[in-house]
């Protein structure tokens, strides 16, 4: 019998599902603190954005950042990859030309089990 499409059968999917969860997760509680969601998993051909929101003018490309343990979290900021989430915020930026007039900036959400996510505004510049 083949296995089961509901079921995850190797780390990587597990992983991505965790992944898919999270976001979910960021994108509701960012939704709390009023922003609101213009993309979610936006793919170019230089990476991927997790999430991209937006709150009085200002837009915010946002990586989320699962970890078993609130601890992580340092290990999580340095496993960012910022020239990747830059280039793919260019990439939107490009496809929405109305857009790029806009004050932007980069967050990074944690998430913990039983813990608040933690937002982290402004994590890192796009270096201009």
């Amino acid at each position: 019998m083949p296995p089961s499409r509901s079921r995850p059968n190797n780390k990587r999917q597990i992983a991505e599902r965790g992944g898919q969860r999270g976001e979910a997760l960021a994108a509701l509680f960012l939704q709390l603190k009023l922003y609101s969601v213009r993309d979610r998993r936006y793919k170019t051909p230089m990476g991927e954005i997790d999430l991209i929101v937006e709150r009085n003018g200002t837009i915010a490309f946002v990586e989320v950042k699962t970890r078993a343990s609130h601890s992580l979290e340092a290990d999580a900021l340095e496993a960012v990859n910022t020239s990747r989430i830059v280039r793919a915020a260019e990439h939107w930026l490009s496809r929405h030309p109305r857009e790029a007039e806009k004050t932007y900036r980069f967050d990074v959400i944690f998430l913990a089990p039983g813990r608040w996510p933690r937002h982290l505004i402004n994590a890192f510049d796009a270096g201009r």
